[in-house]
Formats: C-alpha cells, sequence, structure tokens
C-alpha cells in the first residue's frame, strides 16, 4: 500500500486527479486498475483523492494501461517526483495537526485568498507576541512552552509567501471590529499588533477591511472561513472550516459558492480600505 503523509503538496493534488481523469478516459474501473498491481480498489480511491503519496512503480504499470505514450509517462513521472519531495511544513509535523497541513499546502499554492475572521487577526497578520498570547491563553489544560516556541515560528513562517517576489497571492481579509476590542496581552503587544495590520495594508496584494459593530448583523456571523482559488484547472474552489479539534475542507460547487455571496456581502458591507485604515489609526492611538 503506498505510504500516507501529512499533507498533500499542491503538485499532488493535481497528480493525482490527473490520474483518474486518465483512467476514467481509458474506460477502465478502479477494480481493473486494481487488478493491474495487485491491491485493493480502496488503494486506487486514495491515490485519486491525494491520500497517499504517488508511488512510481505503480505509475509505470498503471500509464501504460490508461493509454498514455512513452514520452508522455516520462513527463508524468518526472512530476511526480517533484510533486513528493516534502514541503518546508512537514518540518514543523511535530507541532502541525494533520488536518492543518492541507491548509498549508494550499495557502503556498493558492491565486487568491479570502478570509473572513470574527475572533482573532488572521494568522499570517499576527506579530510573534499576539500568536504567542493566543497559543497560551487559548490551550486546553497547561501549555509546553516549547510546543508553543515551534507553533510560533510556523505561523511566523507561513507569513513569507505573502511578501515572496514570485507571484504571491492576493490576500483580502474582513475582521470583526471585536477582533481589535478584544485583548490579547496588554495595551503594548495590541499596539504593535494593529502597527503590524497597517503596515501589512501596505502591500499591493493585501487588502483588510473591518466590518463594524455598527453595521450590524452579517452572513458571516455564524463561523470564521477561508475562501482558496487556484491557477491550475484541476483543483476547484476550496472553502476551509476549522473547529476546535479539526477542519472541513469543501469543494462542492453549491457550499463554495454560498460562502463566496457570503463574502461579498460582506465586503460590501464593510468598510472600505481606506476606512479600516483610519480606524485601525483611531484603535493604535488608543492604546497608550
Amino acid at each position: 500500500m503506498s505510504e500516507p503523509r501529512s499533507a498533500p503538496t499542491i503538485g499532488q493534488l493535481v497528480l493525482s486527479r490527473q490520474l483518474r481523469a486518465l483512467r476514467e478516459g481509458a474506460k477502465v474501473s478502479r477494480e481493473e486498475a486494481a487488478k493491474f498491481l495487485h491491491v485493493t480498489v480502496a488503494t486506487i480511491r486514495r491515490m485519486e483523492s491525494a491520500e497517499v503519496a504517488l508511488k512510481i512503480p505503480y505509475l509505470q504499470v498503471l500509464l501504460p494501461a490508461y493509454g498514455v505514450t512513452p514520452d508522455e509517462i516520462a513527463a508524468y513521472l518526472e512530476l511526480t517526483e517533484e510533486a513528493n519531495k516534502p514541503g518546508w511544513w512537514q518540518r514543523f509535523h511535530d507541532v502541525l495537526p494533520d488536518w492543518f497541513g492541507g491548509y498549508v499546502s494550499l495557502e503556498e499554492s493558492a491565486k487568491t485568498i479570502r478570509e473572513y475572521e470574527p475572533h482573532f487577526v488572521p494568522g499570517v497578520l499576527q506579530t510573534e507576541a499576539y500568536t504567542r498570547g493566543i497559543l497560551i491563553n487559548g490551550a486546553v489544560g497547561q501549555p509546553d512552552p516549547e510546543r508553543v516556541e515551534r507553533q510560533v515560528a510556523l505561523r511566523m513562517r507561513r507569513q513569507s509567501f505573502l511578501t515572496r517576489t514570485e507571484s504571491p497571492p492576493t490576500f483580502w481579509a474582513v475582521i470583526d471590529e471585536t477582533v481589535l476590542r478584544r485583548p490579547v496581552g496588554g495595551p503594548e503587544l495590541m499596539r504593535e499588533q494593529v502597527e503590524r495590520l497597517l503596515e501589512m495594508t501596505e502591500l499591493p496584494n493585501v487588502t483588510l477591511q473591518i466590518a463594524t459593530l455598527e453595521a450590524g448583523h452579517h452572513p458571516g456571523t455564524y463561523s470564521p472561513f477561508v475562501l482558496f482559488r487556484f491557477d491550475v484547472p484541476e483543483i476547484p474552489d476550496m472553502v476551509y472550516i476549522e473547529y476546535l479539534t479539526g477542519a472541513l475542507y469543501l469543494d462542492e460547487e453549491n457550499e463554495v459558492s454560498e460562502h463566496m455571496e457570503a463574502m461579498d456581502r460582506m465586503v460590501a458591507m464593510a468598510e472600505s480600505a481606506t476606512g479600516t485604515r483610519r480606524l485601525l489609526e483611531r484603535f493604535r492611538d488608543d492604546l497608550v
């Protein structure tokens, strides 16, 4: 059986979907594919959904059976070897929950990320001190200092995709005013965090809007969520919803479209980017 790993890279997601398309195009059933490899049907299903890494020996059997030409096979195997290289985040496997590893992979490869957050500053906009305060105060039980520092390091490393020189994604977040009014640490820590938000809004690929209390109820008041869009057609738009002990990854068209509509409505009712900067400056000046 192919070995599982903590989270698929975007390359593995693309190649797995292509493998399924090749099988279906050749009118080969999963049962037939399983017989070619002498494995279970469940193994074929996991290969095609990126639940396990693609093994080169398996592909060397399946691709010819699907009618793929030798030149195309060589290119596919080369792409598979590249895609199977572990992502940088796997170095943090000791503090990275299995259900969140997929998020980091998507975050690294997305063209557009739209996030609604009613509770905290979005992770990729946080300062070290703010992150540390959330992890310590929000821990269930006694937090392990070494583990907390590893988690802080992971979150700080994640932030680099916003400022990378090659094709940084568009990041557009709507946060509730309560995020700024809920203190994490003292005034100095919060002032530093608001300063960071002001700095990040100067990036051309970052947009931040505040949904004020005066704006009232809106579609996102139920829970935070993140929308991902990609450049590659094999990967559909996705919605990420996190809860205390896990997360959901939704890619059904109706579920994604409803979240997109909710986000669009929140964007329309929230403060503009310019108005948000003015609010942040007022919050900063009040933190004395």
